[in-house]
């Protein structure tokens, strides 16, 4: 019998999580769910992704440069119709995202994503359900 501790354990349970946020993101998102991207370049919004994130000033400018550059590119994408360009703008938020962020940030970040993508009826941006509820 195998002998984990906890913290093992909670090693195995967050690197599950986040293989399966990875994989839903780059594969599974429709034009629809790109509006979860949008969503990060609203004031409110942003302050709550920083402070859940507890990214310091210097990752807040370069997330607040990467989300513009999601948006607008997420808007060329739909006004063409090209999935391809949107494919290509979702890998250059996550991968920007990744060289940004330290790694735990960036596995809370994704989580954030999944799950807002995933739970469409509670907006996780707004008042149903509150970033720090994600911690729980």
């Amino acid at each position: 019998m195998c002998n984990l501790n906890f913290t093992s354990m909670k090693k195995v349970l967050v690197s599950i999580m986040v293989m399966v946020a990875i994989s839903t993101a780059t594969f599974a998102l429709t034009p629809s769910d790109y509006g979860v991207f949008y969503k990060l370049n609203d004031k409110s919004t942003f302050t709550n992704v920083v402070n859940y994130l507890k990214a310091d000033k210097e990752q807040a400018d370069y997330l607040k440069l990467v989300f513009n550059a999601t948006a607008d590119g997420f808007k060329d994408a739909a006004k063409t119709g090209n999935d391809k360009l949107a494919d290509n703008v979702l890998d250059y938020n996550l991968l920007n995202t990744k060289s940004i962020l330290s790694e735990n940030q960036y596995n809370k970040y994704l989580v954030l994503i999944n799950l807002s993508i995933n739970n469409k009826s509670n907006d996780l941006f707004g008042k149903d359900i509150l970033i720090s509820d994600i911690n729980k």
